[in-house]
């Protein structure tokens, strides 16, 4: 799409034109996508406030770093605020302090799923250890969950220990939902009090539990 069309759509009415705007700017460069991405910043369709974060991510510079940043902290729709999140991530290490305060003070499930979910690829075992166990003591069952099998990844870094004694505080836990992530998750670790919590897990009442012990030992 040439350029004047793109700058036709993003000042559309039609908020499907304008989507339409901000995915063709990834065929450009940051010099020009970037200014063109923050005039949507705050459109009135959460949706294309999503786009315009999913574009700053792959467009990187300290400029859309702020516009992210932003957007992580204050737009009003969480799902916004996640693929903010999400986007910031892909910044590295100058990301995590920032991922760290918004998983403490939004408490949102998609946020904090947002921060997890990329943490578990980065190499820093300190912060994912940390949204691990605030996740692990919210109110919210499926992110508490996804925290307890992202402790799986901590297996073989500086925080395996600490890591291993929280799941094996989960081995008895009534959710057989929290076992099951206990299970994939002790499955990383080598450790003989892992391969312990492993076999006692092999005789759960609930044959998913059981099941998730077997493709440990294939």
């Amino acid at each position: 799409m040439e350029m004047n069309q793109i700058q036709l759509y993003l000042n559309s009415s039609n908020s499907q034109e304008r989507l339409k705007a901000l995915t063709e700017l990834r065929n450009y460069e940051s010099e020009i996508a970037i200014p063109l991405l923050i005039t949507r910043q705050r459109d009135p369709e959460f949706i294309v406030r999503s786009f315009v974060a999913m574009g700053l991510g792959n467009k990187r510079s300290p400029e859309s770093f702020k516009i992210l940043l932003e957007m992580m902290k204050n737009d009003q729709d969480y799902n916004v605020r996640a693929e903010a999140a999400n986007s910031l991530s892909k910044f590295g290490e100058e990301s995590i302090p920032h991922l760290l305060e918004t998983f403490r003070q939004d408490d949102n499930w998609l946020v904090r799923r947002s921060i997890l979910a990329p943490l578990t690829e980065m190499p820093f075992p300190e912060a994912l250890y940390e949204v691990c166990i605030c996740a692990i003591a919210g109110e919210d069952l499926t992110v508490r969950e996804a925290a307890i099998h992202a402790l799986g990844a901590l297996a073989g870094t500086i925080k395996e220990t600490e890591a291993l004694q929280k799941l094996l505080d989960f081995v008895s836990a009534k959710s057989w939902m929290t076992r099951l992530r206990v299970t994939q998750a002790l499955r990383k670790f080598e450790d003989p009090q892992a391969k312990a919590a492993l076999s006692y897990l092999s005789k759960d009442e609930d044959y998913r539990v059981v099941a998730a012990t077997l493709e440990s030992s294939l």
